[in-house]
């Protein structure tokens, strides 16, 4: 419990920072959108495209636990959507939502806390976690609420807006800049790099900032808490990814343990970046944060006594 406490802690605080700004006065009420649009616009994209330009394909090629984890995690945000999607009739807004349940911390409490279990040897599944979750699921979600916010009626006319509308996404763009980058074989320049690592490193606190500001300006009722998308998220998707991991890819132990406590993650900040930047109703996406954050202390504390030696 106090290894998962010093994890979750400074994300809480982080939360707890907005929210005091706020509820002070010391930021306004449009800060929360504001600060998400620079994450959207400059830090997340930087995240993305110094991920893909700098990963060593050879380190992270593991084919089961990418199929484990990926299966699990897609499998999850399928699921969800289709579910919200019967319910609400609104495609975007069935995405962002199975994006909640499926979305793991895998950036800001992931990499400690495989660092922390596993030694050196958990960076390489924590580092192929982020890049399925942030680059690919996240993707994902952003074509399926691309979709949904059209109106054509013509399909061709449909087609063309959504794909233009991806190209002027930094979201899906730089990820994409970033593998071509990967492709020619060569470093990025040290001035670029720098730059691009010290955008990317205030992604997850700004966010969580933002966060905070958001739950100050517009309270999480009873009913908007996202209860089930919280059970999903810590109870359905890592004992999917475990029953993955062990009885159909049958990985190795330290892989199989990573794959559990990466699904056990709480859900991260990215649900609620999508649901600002795209003027999505925010209450349950926050609520669904902040409340799977706390249960991860209790999820997170039993896998961890579960897979100790």
């Amino acid at each position: 419990m106090a290894s998962v406490l010093n994890i979750v802690l400074p994300v809480f605080a982080l939360i707890l920072a907005g929210f005091a700004c706020r509820r002070l006065g010391l930021l306004g009420a449009s800060a929360a959108s504001e600060i998400n649009r620079m994450v959207v616009w400059l830090c997340l994209p930087a995240l993305l495209f110094e991920a893909m330009a700098t990963v060593v394909w050879s380190d992270i090629w593991q084919p089961g636990f990418i199929l484990a984890y990926g299966i699990a995690t897609l499998g999850i945000f399928a699921v969800v959507l289709l579910w919200r999607l019967r319910r609400s009739g609104s495609l975007a807004d069935a995405s962002v939502q199975g994006l909640s349940a499926s979305y793991a911390n895998t950036g800001y409490m992931g990499i400690p806390l495989c660092l922390l279990v596993f030694g050196e040897a958990g960076m390489e599944p924590a580092l192929i976690a982020c890049l399925i979750v942030i680059c690919v699921l996240f993707a994902l979600a952003v074509v399926c609420i691309e979709v949904g916010l059209q109106n054509e009626r013509s399909l061709l006319a449909a087609v063309r807006k959504v794909c233009i509308a991806l190209l002027k996404n930094p979201i899906v763009m730089a990820p994409l800049l970033g593998g071509l980058w990967a492709a020619t074989a060569q470093p990025l320049p040290a001035p670029l790099h720098q730059f691009l690592k010290l955008l990317a490193a205030a992604t997850g606190p700004c966010a969580l900032i933002a966060l905070g500001l958001f739950l100050a300006h517009k309270q999480v009722g009873s009913k908007r808490r996202g209860t089930g998308l919280v059970l999903i998220k810590l109870i359905a998707h890592p004992l999917l990814t475990w029953g993955l991991a062990v009885y159909v890819f049958r990985l190795p132990p330290m892989w199989a343990h990573a794959a559990l406590l990466l699904s056990a993650l709480p859900t991260g900040t990215g649900p609620f970046m999508l649901a600002e930047f795209y003027r999505r109703d925010g209450a349950e996406v926050s609520g669904t944060i902040l409340w799977s954050t706390l249960g991860s202390l209790v999820t997170l504390s039993i896998c961890l006594y579960l897979i100790a030696p």
